[in-house]
């Protein structure tokens, strides 16, 4: 078996409307397509989308967005050349190059680090020996928080079949949409879910029992990657380029102005949701995020390491599945340090 979505929220996508004109010379390509979930965990695509920060760079050569509700969509509109470039978890980034037998995409830069935390009913949780017996929600089998979830279990000591997810906790694959509900409800008594869902959870009187950036040096691991497919890599360059430069203006900006940032992906949730988040929600959601240009391969190496310890990802090839050679180079430019592919990285 191999991984699933990193995010189990159906399979629609939505072409948005471009907000700024492509003024300038083309670059190779008249048009790229960049898919990315409706999601904080993809707030470098949202604001850089919604600030035009992809589109200055790509000058005359028209951006053209699509939202993904999951990874498995947006994967197959990577192999179908429906998407150009797309904004990814690293279950989903992993489950469609060992699929492709490496011959689809190449991750090619980072975007997000965080987002990720185990909420807990405060009324039947108080520590994490009171998790034993317990109802705790991931939002799908095999993705990259139910992978994670499953590990730290294991790390405890307690037993769960990955596959049913019965066992000393029990863990209920539970669509990140309506695990506010299940909460509510008391179908469940706690998720280790992404954000937003974590503070949705939160504004419900869930309490957090732990941030998963916790359990990684220096709190960093990959939530969020930029992958591209290896067709259109090789064919324009310089537009993947100038999507990646996109990238790491607006990674700059979000660090230099998070509140304008918080309010730029809150405006661009709205225009491709038709919703925005409430205050309380994206106030407690943001923090949790680290927007970065680093991939954070060395992460994605233990993520897959961790799905095949659980039984639940067959042993892949991951060789090729980065090129950060484009990354490096405006890095280099800029004098900035190189980011490394962890040995997975085309040669």
């Amino acid at each position: 078996m191999v991984l699933t979505s990193c995010l189990g929220y159906g399979s629609q996508a939505v072409a948005n409307r471009a907000k700024v004109t492509a003024e300038g010379p083309k670059l190779s390509a008249d048009a790229v397509r960049v898919g990315y979930f409706a999601n904080l965990t993809h707030g470098t695509a949202l604001v850089g989308d919604h600030e035009g920060f992809f589109q200055k760079e790509l000058r005359g050569t028209e951006l053209r967005t699509a939202t993904f509700n999951a990874g498995p969509s947006a994967i197959e509109a990577l192999n179908a050349g429906s998407v150009d470039i797309a904004f990814l978890g690293p279950s989903p980034a992993v489950n469609g190059y060992a699929r492709s037998g490496g011959k689809n995409l190449r991750i090619i830069g980072g975007a997000a680090s965080g987002g990720v935390r185990l909420v807990v009913n405060p009324d039947k949780v108080k520590s994490v020996a009171d998790l034993k017996g317990k109802r705790i929600a991931t939002p799908q089998l095999g993705n990259t928080q139910d992978v994670a979830f499953l590990h730290w279990i294991a790390e405890r000591g307690w037993k769960v079949d990955a596959e049913s997810g019965k066992g000393d906790v029990s863990v209920l694959r539970v669509d990140n949409k309506i695990v506010p509900d299940a909460y509510r409800s008391g179908s469940v008594d706690g998720a280790w879910v992404p954000e937003p869902t974590a503070s949705k959870l939160i504004a419900e009187g869930a309490k957090v029992l732990l941030d998963e950036a916790s359990l990684w040096p220096d709190g960093k691991f990959a939530i969020t990657g930029i992958v591209a497919s290896q067709s259109f890599l090789e064919r324009h360059p310089d537009v993947v380029e100038a999507v990646l430069r996109g990238a790491q203006r607006t990674n700059a900006w979000i660090n230099a102005h998070p509140r304008e940032a918080k309010a730029a992906a809150n405006a661009q949730l709205e225009a491709v949701s038709g919703k925005p988040l409430p205050a309380e929600v994206i106030d407690s959601a943001w923090p949790t995020l680290r927007f970065l240009d680093d991939p954070l391969a060395g992460t994605l190496r233990e993520q897959a390491g961790h799905a095949v310890a659980t039984g639940l990802l067959e042993e892949p090839d991951l060789a090729g599945i980065y090129d950060l050679r484009p990354l490096n180079k405006i890095l280099a430019a800029e004098g900035r340090p190189q980011v490394s592919d962890a040995g997975l990285g085309v040669r």
